[in-house]
């Protein structure tokens, strides 16, 4: 039994039966990062000395048979956007003063933490999660585990990095454009964006009506079960959706037969490319063996870019106009470039994408979820590229044209997740996205499980250097 490569599931198991203490995890946990980070660099702080200490508490509750919560003793993750108390939320910036008071959990954080979960350090995001791969002027390269020349996706490239190689059994990424799904489906992990608001979040952010926190794991259900504990309310939220007292879990197996299924092979009609078409097309035909009916069906997202871009783009330029004149000139240059194209957007462009852009996409997918209970697409049009760059390469321009189905579904608020569905020919994972109706996030979780325990996928034991 390799202790690392357990899921929560498993640890929180063996711990109710007194086979394995949680400082054996933490261990474990610990020694799979010292052994494995060198290579990704998936960490921007490890904290042994604290992890330890919350495992040996963790320790002494099971042997008294009091657990604090149901993630107790599970060693976890935090992404550095999230602000997490005792230790630094750097963000991936030079600019961002690290010798400053660190006194707040946000909500994820706390949730974690009350639950019990044993934080072992903070991953990595490019600056301020500005892209959709994981470098940052601050903390360097993170790279795929699947072939560390390449990239693992971003903004929580790390997280999905630290998922993938076993270290820490729950990651928390954020999502305000696909930043838990791209990485997950760039490196195999399973990632969900829940609805909007499902997960409370703070301090609020220039991008907060499209900002999300999410599991990452490598089973479904564990991604149920943090979903459970980050759903709990918290008031600084006034985003937050009215909570509901539910378990995540519950129901999980009940399968996708009888269910309405679109597949939607390259929507907006984006190229995508061959090998990552074959393996979403397959997977789809999973939903048809397992009892639901699946038709092809697109669901009309021309527009969504430019309304997308409008609202992004006039964030970024919000942030970087926040800042004083002598920390500017400390970031990365592809933010600065976003921020100043952000600030060329006139006001009525802004309010127009916004607003009314924004409504008609949400309305016409409310529309559609009328007919289909889910939606298939491929999560990514194209595998893993180079490590180092911010696109893959000539034609496809910034991070928005080469992710063009994940931040639709920030849009609208839908829930949405990547599943791991194959490998391509040189070894790189492709990724499937199940997209709910609004607040469909059980059932989101409940199509997932089912395609997992159809197509169970294998993590990597170590990195590969391709």
């Amino acid at each position: 039994m390799e202790i690392a490569r357990l899921s929560a599931t498993e640890l929180l198991a063996l711990y109710r039966r007194r086979a394995l203490s949680p400082v054996e995890a933490a261990r474990a946990a610990l020694e799979r990062i010292a052994a494995c980070d060198g290579a990704v660099n998936a960490f921007c702080l490890v904290d042994e000395e604290a992890a330890l200490a919350a495992a040996r508490a963790s320790e002494e509750r099971w042997r008294r048979g009091r657990p604090l919560g149901p993630v107790d003793g599970v060693p976890a993750t935090i992404k550095d956007l999230v602000l997490t108390r005792g230790w630094p939320t750097l963000r991936g910036s030079r600019a961002v003063e690290r010798d400053q008071p660190w006194e707040e959990d946000a909500p994820p954080a706390a949730r974690l933490r009350e639950g019990g979960a044993v934080l072992l350090g903070k991953t990595t995001t490019p600056e301020f999660g500005w892209k959709a791969v994981t470098d940052s002027p601050l903390t360097g390269i993170t790279r795929n585990p699947w072939d560390t020349r390449m990239t693992p996706g971003g903004s929580s490239g790390g997280a999905a990095a630290a998922c993938a190689l076993g270290m820490g059994a729950l990651h928390l990424g954020t999502d305000a454009g696909g930043s838990i799904r791209i990485p997950s489906g760039l490196t195999g992990v399973f990632g969900m964006k829940p609805s909007f608001g499902r997960v409370p979040t703070y301090p609020p952010n220039p991008n907060a009506p499209l900002a999300h926190a999410g599991p990452m794991t490598r089973t479904v259900g564990d991604a149920a079960l943090m979903l459970t504990v980050l759903s709990r309310p918290d008031p600084r939220d006034w985003f937050a959706l009215p909570f509901e007292e539910r378990d995540y879990r519950v129901g999980l197996e009940g399968g996708v037969a009888g269910l309405r299924v679109a597949f939607c092979p390259a929507p907006g009609g984006e190229e995508v490319d061959p090998e990552i078409a074959a393996r979403v097309a397959s997977a789809a035909e999973v939903f048809s063996d397992l009892g639901a009916r699946v038709e092809e069906a697109d669901p009309g997202l021309e527009g969504a870019r430019e309304t997308f871009r409008a609202i992004y783009f006039a964030a970024a330029a919000t942030l970087v106009g926040s800042l004083p004149k002598e920390k500017r000139a400390l970031l990365d240059p592809g933010l600065l470039e976003l921020a100043g194209e952000g600030a060329a957007i006139p006001l009525a462009d802004f309010i127009r994408a916004s607003v009314l852009e924004r409504a008609a996409i949400g309305r016409r997918m409310r529309l559609f979820h009328e007919t289909y209970d889910l939606l298939l697409t491929p999560m990514l049009p194209i595998p893993a590229f180079p490590a180092g760059r911010n696109a893959p390469g000539e034609g496809r321009g910034p991070w928005v044209a080469w992710t063009p189905f994940s931040y639709p579904f920030n849009l609208t608020g839908q829930p949405a997740c990547s599943c791991p569905c194959g490998l391509t020919s040189g070894g790189l994972p492709a990724g499937l996205q199940i997209v709910g109706p609004p607040h469909g996030d059980a059932l989101v979780l409940r199509a997932a499980r089912a395609f997992e325990s159809a197509r169970p996928f294998p993590m990597p034991e170590a990195p590969r250097g391709g």
